[in-house]
């Protein structure tokens, strides 16, 4: 059974000539503004028994109605799957995701995923939109990220990624000797050949993606990068790397497993091609704490198979 959500406020008469999502946002704080403007668009946020476009301006006086029904919770089974806790306390989780998990149930992954292994630890998220799940990694990315344990502290934490704030560093082995720091700043979106995966599109047609690069350690052939995101479109770093030519190790929709294997040692060769995974792993995570307003910065050492890749570069550059 699905949950409702019914909730209605009144427009003040000084929002009078801004945009309705704007101000549904200010009257419904404890939900995202991109939640917001997807009840908008769906009908489910209504103006005065009518639907209305998100840029339409309100008058004053207005009365909005929320009327959602939520995402079927009840299918969300909790299931005791270890989960690496890096910090925890009544407002926020910090978790280290391993690499080949799944962060929420979708076709195909309806069980095994940190969302359930999120509610098995604490069953009050399953009260939560997402199970309070704010952002995601890939499946095959590991690292850290942040969970919230209410409704406000989710909203707070979603408010702060939109406004890129959040700190977000990544450990990534790309192919190809990487010549300079940089900074891609391309749209993503789609790709029209293969719906299944994302790609690099013309101005207007994806969402602004912004990746920034640091060279950590050049080796012959490979390059070890500090990555850090302004934003977090799907699959992010991956497109973006690979549209510059330096596709991460691994990365079996991005990068060519051909790559840079010509002149490798052998024990070399055969580790790259059969890493299993895209090398990519969400090191560093810093942000405001959505009630104490405190900075906050946690670092995760590198998972087991990465440093392992990067003992053998370090061996045979």
């Amino acid at each position: 059974m699905k949950s409702k959500l019914t909730k209605s406020a009144i427009v003040p008469q000084d929002a009078i000539g801004r945009r309705l999502d704007q101000v549904a946002a200010e009257l419904f704080p404890d939900y995202s503004r991109a939640a917001i403007q997807a009840w908008i668009k769906s009908g489910e946020l209504l103006v005065d028994s009518e639907s209305r476009k998100l840029s339409s301006k309100v008058l004053g006086g207005e009365r909005l109605e929320l009327d959602v029904e939520l995402l079927d919770v009840d299918a969300w089974e909790p299931e005791d799957i270890p989960l690496d806790i890096v910090f925890a306390d009544e407002h926020i989780i910090v978790v280290n995701k391993p690499a080949g998990l799944v962060v929420h149930p979708a076709a195909g992954h309806y069980q095994g995923t940190l969302l359930n292994a999120l509610i098995h630890f604490d069953a009050e998220l399953k009260k939560l939109p997402r199970a309070g799940i704010v952002h995601r990694l890939d499946k095959d990315t590991s690292g850290l990220m942040v969970v919230a344990r209410s409704l406000s502290a989710q909203n707070e934490l979603v408010k702060q990624l939109q406004a890129k704030s959040v700190y977000r560093q990544y450990v990534a082995i790309a192919h190809g000797v990487v010549k300079q720091d940089g900074v891609v700043d391309l749209p993503i979106g789609r790709d029209s050949r293969n719906r299944k995966k994302m790609a690099v599109v013309a101005a207007g047609h994806g969402k602004t993606a912004v990746t920034h690069y640091l060279i950590e350690r050049q080796y012959k052939h490979f390059t070890r990068l500090d990555v850090r995101l302004e934003t977090g479109r799907t699959h992010q770093i991956r497109v973006h790397m690979s549209h510059i030519g330096h596709g991460l190790i691994g990365d079996p929709q991005y990068t060519s497993r051909a790559n840079s294997s010509q002149g490798l040692p052998d024990i070399l060769k055969v580790a790259v091609q059969n890493y299993p995974r895209q090398a990519l792993h969400a090191q560093t995570l810093g942000l405001v704490h959505p009630v104490s307003g405190a900075e906050m910065t946690w670092k995760s050492e590198l998972p087991s198979d990465l440093s392992e890749l990067v003992a053998l570069l370090d061996k045979y550059d």
